[in-house]
């Protein structure tokens, strides 16, 4: 093999290689270096102190907050792979033609046209105490009042992310599910077995690289949302993500930056017993 040849793979991997440093490990080491640094209430120091993390690792809040964090993570994820599922399993194998798939996934992507804040704006005089929904209840006579927890409150915070985030579930399922040979699906039905022994037996398994990727997606959004809790739980919740922007906002980046990278850490652990127990490189 010439020197051409031996060299030839690593000019080609060079490009992407240079976009991931500049982009992913530069700022990735610049928060870490940052999170070692001393700061006062209106200037930071360069410097190597670990009071940072001490009051991360060690603060009861901000456990509690972690804590609350991986709440609205496991509520949101249990409720969008339910959704996203079955979403995903009615346009692949109950919708016949492409062009309808087609057409009903564009449906589905329609309120992506619009930015979050909106779509979570929306979601007021729906909920609100006078908003739609109450009058409708109360007009109905099915509550003798209005509903107080609909709106600014962690049912609010959890509605509006699985709004946001469904669609993440949606589209590596339904690309999964598209991927299975129907004639799979056919030999266990000849062979006797039920819908639901098909559903668990066939189809759930073969659909678990999907499953894991949207997983991915809608742990990693949750887990750094704060602008969805600041909106819909009116200052009544918190998160690891809105913790950090109150930070920033009071300029105490290192403290910012240590609780960044505690967050990044908790992340690529769910993301590793994910891709531990699910081996997504089938779908990649």
């Amino acid at each position: 093999m010439t020197f051409a040849h031996r060299v030839a793979p690593y000019l080609q991997a060079l490009p992407l290689t240079l976009i991931l440093g500049v982009f992913l490990v530069v700022p990735i080491a610049v928060i870490v270096m940052v999170s070692f640094w001393d700061y006062d209430s209106i200037r930071i120091y360069p410097d190597f102190v670990t009071f940072n993390y001490e009051e991360t690792l060690f603060s009861f809040v901000t456990w509690k907050t972690y804590l609350n964090t991986l709440k609205f993570t496991f509520i949101v994820w249990a409720i969008t792979l339910f959704v996203g599922f079955w979403v995903a399993y009615f346009l692949a194998f109950h919708v016949r033609t492409a062009t309808m798939q087609t057409v009903l996934f564009l449906v589905c992507t329609v309120p992506f046209l619009t930015s979050n804040i909106i779509r979570m704006i929306s979601w007021i005089p729906f909920l609100g105490r006078n908003g739609l929904l109450n009058t409708a209840l109360v007009d109905a006579g099915i509550v003798p009042a209005p509903l107080e927890f609909l709106l600014f409150s962690e049912f609010a915070v959890v509605l509006a992310m699985v709004h946001l985030y469904t669609l993440f579930m949606v589209t590596p399922i339904f690309n999964t599910l598209m991927r299975i040979d129907r004639a799979l699906i056919e030999a266990a039905r000849d062979a006797g077995a039920s819908g639901f022994q098909i559903l668990t037996n066939v189809i759930l398994p073969l659909a678990k690289p999907g499953i894991a990727i949207g997983s991915i997606f809608v742990v990693t959004l949750v887990m750094g949302d704060f602008i969805t809790v600041r909106f819909m739980s009116g200052g009544q919740s918190a998160s690891v993500g809105l913790m950090m922007a109150n930070q920033i906002s009071l300029l105490q980046y290192p403290a910012a930056a240590a609780n960044a990278v505690v967050l990044l850490v908790v992340v690529l652990m769910i993301v590793a017993a994910i891709v531990r127990v699910v081996d997504i490189r089938k779908e990649l």
